[in-house]
């Protein structure tokens, strides 16, 4: 079917009023948290209506996860670029060093991130939500650490992959607890590169003195 003249010129319209809306929601929510904004203040912030809100987005916990994919999107993006650079036999250790200096530690984005999981933690329907993006997460790494095991097999008492994946997505999580208290995302940095290490690869070290 014929695409009709005036089709391409709106759609990029709506792509440009939705990635408004984002930007200002990310502002909104990371400056007054993500449980005390509103739509109205959201739409404010874009210079949008509610009108242009809801031909988007049917609630926050949407424009929210609309967020978070775009993130996520980025984070895939920066970790695969860096570890294509060696190709597949990139070995775990190596593969540490690739991902920790490109990940993204935004303060910004962990404030947002945070205040949105304490709000879907008592919210079933939020909270399913979200466990399937960090699912997904976790499968993502687990895939990474599966192709790498040829070269650094993986410390016995991580079990699989999978296990394995989840302890890296733990170790993440508690290194931005760290950065959002004391704001040395430099110092996360490193520290998380030192414990995916000695995590991954009965590696030893004396991590950064961190309180």
């Amino acid at each position: 079917m014929a695409t009709r003249p005036g089709t391409p010129r709106v759609t990029r319209r709506r792509a440009r009023t939705r990635a408004d809306l984002l930007d200002a929601a990310f502002a909104v929510f990371a400056a007054k948290g993500f449980g005390r904004v509103s739509i109205e203040e959201v739409c404010e912030a874009a210079g949008y209506s509610r009108g242009a809100f809801y031909s988007n987005f049917a609630s926050l916990d949407e424009l929210f996860f609309a967020l978070y994919r775009q993130r996520a999107d980025l984070i895939a993006e920066q970790v695969s670029g860096a570890l294509a650079q060696d190709g597949p036999g990139l070995g775990l250790p190596a593969a540490v060093d690739r991902v920790t200096e490109v990940l993204l530690l935004d303060p910004d984005w962990l404030l947002v991130k945070t205040d949105f999981l304490v709000h879907a933690a008592r919210r079933p329907a939020v909270a399913a939500a979200l466990l399937e993006h960090r699912a997904r997460l976790r499968g993502a790494i687990a895939d990474r650490l599966e192709r790498t095991r040829g070269h650094t097999p993986l410390p016995a008492v991580l079990g699989d992959s999978a296990a394995a994946a989840h302890a890296v997505v733990a170790a993440y999580d508690g290194v931005t607890t760290q950065a959002l208290l004391d704001k040395d995302v430099e110092g996360a940095r490193a520290w998380l590169k030192q414990l995916l290490t000695a995590l991954l690869t009965d590696g030893s070290g004396t991590p950064p003195g961190k309180g």
